[in-house]
């Protein structure tokens, strides 16, 4: 049987679906009972092996997986070239706790990331230039765009390129919206934003991987809440780029930036060198992974 290796685009129902470079048309694989015999993580973006079992009908079996540059696990993916955590300016509100909680995944799977602030003709006075002077200053690039009327989307897809992507961000923003503004051969499902509840109802069932100008952007699942399973309090504090640069002020090593009497990431804040924001989502973040540690019986 031939040998081939392709990229996972989505995977449904414990079927696979891999692009071969160079190939037009998917091959379905499932995984291989030997593969199977032992622990294995395949996810949306994997590089795999699979031996093919018909040509005909584009079918293969799973023989295994290629080491990966990155794995983002929620949304679940692997080897992205950028990260994009997208929000709305209204309907429902941008929430920075949300965008911190996005940026932090991004940060720990060492994935580059930018925010996208969709239904900017929406956006509350002065909300686009505060979210841009709390990020830009520590390297995130800020994109503000309406999907409904045009405006900002010939920029974002120029930045969206040949990359590989993914979209990130609460149900509602218009991930789908705007994926669809930038390549409207893609006709994802949207929804609308439930007045009930303020937010949006799930369009995206799960993470795809979707041609677009010589790269992929995935579109995502929503979520009301973001859940930090999984973290520990010094994966939290490693996912605040911005604290490193004024750690070398503070009297205890390691430090929390929380109670100890001589703090340099604390004296930032206070001088207004670190955002307010950021530094609210870190105490709320570290709070919420020991709470759930002590749920789970973690240290």
């Amino acid at each position: 049987m031939a040998e081939l290796q392709g990229r996972v685009l989505k995977n449904y129902n414990g079927y696979y679906y891999l692009k071969v470079e160079g190939e037009s048309e998917l091959y379905t694989c499932k995984v291989k009972g030997k593969m199977k015999k032992n622990r294995f993580s395949l996810a949306t973006g994997d590089i795999a092996g699979f031996e093919v079992s018909s040509s005909e009908k584009r079918e293969g079996m799973i023989t295994g997986v290629l080491p990966r540059r990155n794995f983002l696990p929620r949304p679940t993916l692997a080897n992205l070239d950028l990260f994009v955590a997208a929000f709305a300016c209204a309907a429902p509100d941008f929430s920075f706790l949300l965008a911190d909680k996005l940026l932090a995944l991004a940060e720990l799977a060492k994935i580059p990331a930018i925010l996208v602030l969709n239904k900017e003709d929406n956006a509350p006075a002065g909300l686009i230039e505060q979210v841009k002077a709390v990020y830009e200053p520590i390297g995130y690039e800020v994109y503000t765009l309406s999907a409904q009327n045009g405006t900002g989307v010939e920029a974002l897809r120029e930045r969206l390129r040949g990359k590989i992507c993914a979209f990130g961000g609460p149900s509602g923003v218009g991930k789908s919206s705007t994926i669809n503004a930038i390549d409207s051969s893609v006709d994802l499902r949207t929804g609308e934003v439930s007045e009930k509840i303020g937010r949006g109802k799930h369009t995206t069932r799960y993470a795809q991987l979707l041609p677009f100008d010589e790269g992929y952007i995935a579109d995502t699942p929503g979520f009301g809440n973001l859940l930090l399973e999984g973290l520990t309090a010094e994966m939290v504090l490693a996912s605040f780029r911005e604290f490193a640069d004024y750690e070398a002020g503070c009297r205890f090593c390691p430090c929390t930036h929380t109670h100890e009497p001589v703090c340099g990431v604390k004296d930032a804040v206070a001088a207004g060198k670190i955002s307010a924001s950021r530094y609210e989502s870190y105490l709320t973040m570290l709070a919420e992974v020991k709470l759930l540690q002590e749920k789970e019986g973690r240290k």
